[in-house]
């Protein structure tokens, strides 16, 4: 099999000014790059913390993210991609630094299991913390 390692995720919000900050203030991620997408109409930032990236879109009349998919037992139920992960030394610290810096949580996990948390960004995407 040809080997292959991970790139990006990709997400679409209202506002792309707003998504480069919320992710720089909020998660430490610095801008990398900015295109337009001709075919897909799309003002585009890539943004970068390490190894990792997001590719943000602001796409001319998309629809608004519904409801449903802002709640992570929720967003189960439809069909799709759903989230990117990331882990955490300590999740208790991490989410003192959320809570701090007026992050939305939306879900905490204390289970047997382990745990872990979503919090939406400026938009109201879902991305999770787990600790590890």
């Amino acid at each position: 099999m040809t080997d292959f390692t991970f790139h990006h995720g990709g997400i679409s919000v209202p506002n792309l000014e707003e998504a480069i900050h919320w992710y720089a203030r909020v998660l430490g991620f610095e801008l990398e790059r900015r295109f337009y997408i001709d075919a897909a109409r799309s003002h585009t930032a890539m943004v970068r913390k390490g190894s990792l990236r997001f590719e943000i879109f602001e796409v001319d009349g998309a629809a608004p993210l519904p409801e449903d998919r802002r709640s992570p037992p929720l967003d189960l139920k439809t069909h799709g991609n759903k989230h990117v992960a990331f882990q955490v030394a300590d999740l208790e610290a991490f989410l003192e630094d959320m809570e701090a810096k007026q992050a939305d949580i939306a879900f905490i996990v204390r289970e047997a299991f382990g745990k872990g948390c979503f919090i939406r960004d400026c938009a109201g995407n879902l991305i999770e913390f787990v600790e590890g």
